[in-house]
């Protein structure tokens, strides 16, 4: 191919520079937001200063761990906001709509509360389950489970006001319990990304991209691949469709999205070809720029 070896040494230049200390590098972590599961009738709503506690402990928590975690209420102004009993469904198409900021990973939960009548006393245990989702993957990240360590005393007939005070009396305990198991989740997710001061560096996460070239040739496709399995933090691709002037690619990688978005750029750029790079939600569309060919007409032949 014409372009080969200048493609290959232009790439490696584009991996010694993502590579690099500076501005470029640094601060683009994974976005967490911390979601109720309440679809469940029987788990704690979210309206319940239950779930209010062991949110606020959670997020506590992940926070002093140097994780960056939004705010529900705070980020998504204009939609409908304080509805219970949501389903997977309405959390999962409410994280991927957040742009400002984007989030990448979704910690879901569900808070379980059960309670036995005694002639004496009631027992009272709490369990709360939940995952790690990656919002632009759809990828699972891990499970969690924490339990009360022991069962708690309640007054005998605990109706269930009763029972929501004496679960919040120990909330901030189940909150820390969940939050550390959440801490050491988080980290084997994003690889070690984190510095030794506790801040994020670097996403970490792996996330899938779908890559859609447009108007390009086949030639010009193979030379795009030659760049793509180079660039900082590719794991994998795969072709998804390809043609003689479209191409898709499924991407796995941990880049963060303004580098991807950089490289790009500057892959277009060594390989001398003229195009446009978008970018909407886990979707790059890149889109070669052409030009009319002008036709000449003999004279001769008129």
């Amino acid at each position: 191919m014409k372009y080969s070896i200048f493609a290959m040494a232009t790439a490696m230049f584009l991996i010694s520079c993502a590579g690099a200390p500076g501005s470029l590098r640094a601060l683009e972590g994974p976005n967490i937001l911390i979601l109720g599961e309440d679809a469940d009738e029987d788990t704690v709503p979210r309206n319940s200063r239950v779930f209010r506690r062991v949110l606020d402990a959670m997020s506590n928590q992940l926070h002093d761990e140097g994780f960056d975690v939004y705010d529900e209420t705070a980020i998504t102004s204009g939609m409908a906001q304080g509805r219970v009993r949501r389903t997977d469904a309405e959390l999962i198409d409410i994280s991927r709509s957040l742009t400002r900021p984007p989030i990448d990973v979704g910690v879901m939960f569900s808070i379980y509360a059960s309670a036995r009548e005694l002639g004496y006393t009631t027992k009272v245990k709490v369990r709360i389950s939940g995952r790690l989702l990656g919002i632009k993957s759809g990828q699972r990240l891990g499970n969690f489970e924490v339990e009360s360590p022991r069962e708690w005393n309640a007054p005998k007939n605990c109706p269930r006001e009763c029972l929501l005070e004496t679960i919040g009396k120990y909330s901030k305990i189940i909150g820390a319990d969940v939050a550390s198991v959440l801490a050491e989740k988080l980290d084997d997710a994003v690889g070690g990304s984190r510095s030794t001061n506790g801040s994020t560096t670097s996403a970490g996460v792996t996330n899938k991209y779908s890559l859609v070239f447009e108007g390009f040739t086949t030639d010009d496709i193979l030379d795009i691949e030659e760049y793509l399995v180079v660039f900082r933090g590719y794991e994998s691709h795969r072709p998804i469709y390809t043609s003689n002037r479209r191409a898709e690619f499924w991407y796995a990688s941990d880049i963060t999205t303004s580098r991807l978005t950089r490289n790009l750029r500057k892959m277009l750029d060594a390989l001398g070809i003229r195009g446009r790079v978008g970018f909407s939600g886990n979707e790059y569309s890149v889109t070669k720029v052409t030009r009319r060919r002008g036709r000449k007409v003999k004279g001769d032949d008129w």
